[in-house]
């Protein structure tokens, strides 16, 4: 049977991701500058960690999300509405300026055809910022060589805990935006992550974290996470 997303919505808890809501909330500074102004779309947020953010950036957002249990966690907001489905049954009535999907690509089986898929909700000078875990991250390099991990692409306890299909490089991760057809506007990488989650709660602060974002801008292809800033291809 194809996983649901309510089958892995107990796991997004506060207490389960409160070290990755900080660093998301840190890392979102480097989503902004590749915002285009008008309509934003955010599909996956979860219990709207990320959807807070964007209600402040935006005169409107549309939020979709597959699990009924978050989408119910998501506040309310005068600017923002709130949509139960899945991806691959969405249809917007209306095209956006901006599309949000991050830490969303390695939960879906055939990331292909939703990209293709997504393209055409773009507006004509729209963007989509597209967000993963990425497998070269130097904390899962570390794992590798200490043998915890097989290759860095392998999957790891919380991977699977996550319903993730796959782990993502910056070059798997482009070459999935070209193949749907895809022009790549921009490319960054946030935060460089040595430490398993639960030691780096118990060992950072938020300087600290704040370091290590600035760090990963001279280090992309080893953050923690990797991102495209994607138009439509002419």
């Amino acid at each position: 049977m194809k996983p649901h997303p309510d089958d892995f919505s107990e796991f997004y808890s506060r207490e389960n991701i409160t070290l990755d809501i900080r660093l998301i909330e840190i890392g979102y500074r480097y989503f902004r500058p590749h915002f285009r102004v008008g309509t934003c779309l955010e599909l996956g947020p979860a219990t709207g960690y990320m959807t807070r953010l964007l209600v402040e950036d935006f005169p409107h957002v549309t939020a979709v999300e597959g699990a009924a249990d978050l989408l119910s966690q998501i506040p309310h907001f005068e600017n923002l509405t709130k949509v139960h489905a899945l991806f691959e049954e969405f249809t917007p009535r209306t095209r956006f300026n901006t599309i949000m999907m991050n830490h969303v690509l390695e939960h879906i089986e055939e990331p292909i055809p939703l990209l293709r898929r997504i393209r055409d909700w773009l507006a004509d000078d729209g963007v989509l910022i597209l967000g993963v875990p990425n497998a070269k991250s130097f904390h899962r390099l570390a794992a590798v060589r200490m043998g915890l991990l097989e290759t860095e692409y392998s999957l790891n306890e919380r991977d699977r805990e996550l319903g993730h299909f796959r782990v993502y490089d910056l070059n798997q991760l482009r070459e999935d935006a070209l193949e749907a057809g895809y022009a790549v506007e921009a490319e960054g990488g946030t935060f460089l992550k040595f430490l398993a989650n639960s030691q780096m709660e118990s060992t950072m602060n938020d300087s600290m974290l704040e370091a290590y974002h600035e760090l990963g801008l001279d280090f992309v292809e080893n953050c923690a996470e990797v991102f495209l800033a994607l138009t439509t291809a002419k």
